[in-house]
């Protein structure tokens, strides 16, 4: 099964008692990233070329463990960097675990054949591990030969061990149909993951590589391909996402971002608005819910947005849709999505405000503020001393 029974039970539990309380906006995935440091230079990426003293700060086991309790989501996704360079991801992993929180813990899969004795299997913990398409493909995509060959041992030798593994796969522009189609065969039947997280890339301002990412419309025109291709061969491939997140995928619904349902925590603090967009920090959960305009972000509301479709931003608001009207999720999962005919209306971009460039500067701003920190405590350190 893709998501486990007792996840899809608290997760809906969870969601049915936020409606019953009134709450509007809480969180559904927690995002926790505990460092920027990785093992690889993906060009898709907009997270590898922050200076060393940032990409050598590592959240700790409080910090992390504080942010799942302050957060409260049933899910926490680990993404990075890569979070096996972390010392203690161990022990982040315990915790949640102790915490009976459903861990996704996102990994290249260099490291984790080496470091499979740090866990144990159970049925809160999954690897998600990051392959883009078949070993050319994928290669290319991280820009590195023989990734995929090791990711592969990586994933067979964790499900020898009885761990849930998933494929975490990103789409460009760069791959047919027919190669995606081979793809989630192949992670089906050879790898025999429990499912695949699937997405179009978002067009990170700060990724080397520009020129591959997908607007809203080769999106749904690509799912619709992939998935009418899996139609018609029966294939069973299993996602470990919503039906109705598949069935926006192929152009079927028409949605709005939830980009609180994914809130992310960093090294810098608490990020806003998403996972995606990095403009501005809140010091706590609290604050980054109530005081985040959420109305400026989205698409339809901001430029930035205009082409995303990423499940960070709409598994969300696809969930809670299948809470509020289950005949409809089970219709799309028993037929699967509708691969002919119009598409839904999209959302009109006619008032959306222009994109601002504000990373470059926020980031140094905060570096300039944790450089002053040290800098004041060490002048507290020799005042001491004296």
């Amino acid at each position: 099964m893709a998501v486990p029974l007792i996840q899809q039970i608290r997760v809906g539990s969870y969601i049915m008692g936020q409606r019953l309380r009134g709450n509007a906006r809480y969180p559904l995935v927690l995002m926790l990233e505990p460092l920027f440091r990785c093992n690889l230079a993906c060009p898709g990426c907009g997270k590898i070329d922050y200076e060393d003293d940032i990409l050598n700060r590592r959240l700790s086991v409080e910090d992390c463990l504080g942010a799942v309790d302050e957060c409260g989501a049933p899910v926490v996704s680990i993404p990075g960097g890569e979070p096996l360079l972390h010392r203690d991801i161990k022990a982040i992993v315990e915790g949640i675990v102790a915490r009976k929180k459903f861990v996704y813990l996102c990994t290249n899969a260099l490291l984790l054949e080496k470091r499979l004795d740090m866990f144990a299997p159970t049925p809160y913990l999954t690897f998600s591990v990051h392959l883009d398409g078949l070993r050319e493909h994928h290669d290319r995509a991280v820009n590195q030969p023989g990734t995929f060959d090791r990711a592969v041992s990586a994933i067979k030798a964790a499900k020898a061990r009885g761990f849930r593994v998933n494929v975490n796969c990103t789409l460009f522009d760069q791959m047919t149909a027919e190669e995606a189609a081979e793809f989630f065969d192949f992670s089906m039947n050879e790898l025999g993951v429990e499912g695949i997280t699937v997405s179009p890339g978002y067009a990170y301002e700060r990724a080397p590589d520009q020129a591959h990412f997908l607007n809203r419309q080769k999106t749904k025109n690509l799912f619709r391909d992939i998935l009418r291709i899996g139609q018609a061969k029966e294939r069973k491939w299993r996602f470990s996402q919503s039906s109705l997140f598949m069935d926006f995928l192929a152009g079927n619904q028409t949605y709005e971002c939830t980009p609180w349902g994914n809130p992310t925590r960093n090294i810098f603090g608490w990020q806003r608005p998403c996972y995606l967009l990095s403009e501005g920090y809140a010091p706590s959960f609290k604050a980054l819910m109530e005081e985040t305009e959420w109305e400026r972000y989205g698409t339809g509301n901001y430029e930035k947005c205009a082409d995303c479709m990423v499940h960070c931003g709409y598994e969300a608001t696809a969930v809670t849709d299948t809470v509020k009207h289950p005949l409809k999720a089970l219709r799309v999962w028993l037929k699967g999505p509708r691969t002919e005919g119009p598409m839904a209306p999209d959302v009109a971009l006619d008032n959306q405000r222009p994109a601002q460039f504000v990373f470059e500067d926020l980031v140094k701003t905060l570096s300039e503020r944790k450089a002053e920190s040290k800098a004041k405590a060490r002048t507290g350190e020799r005042s001491d001393a004296a």
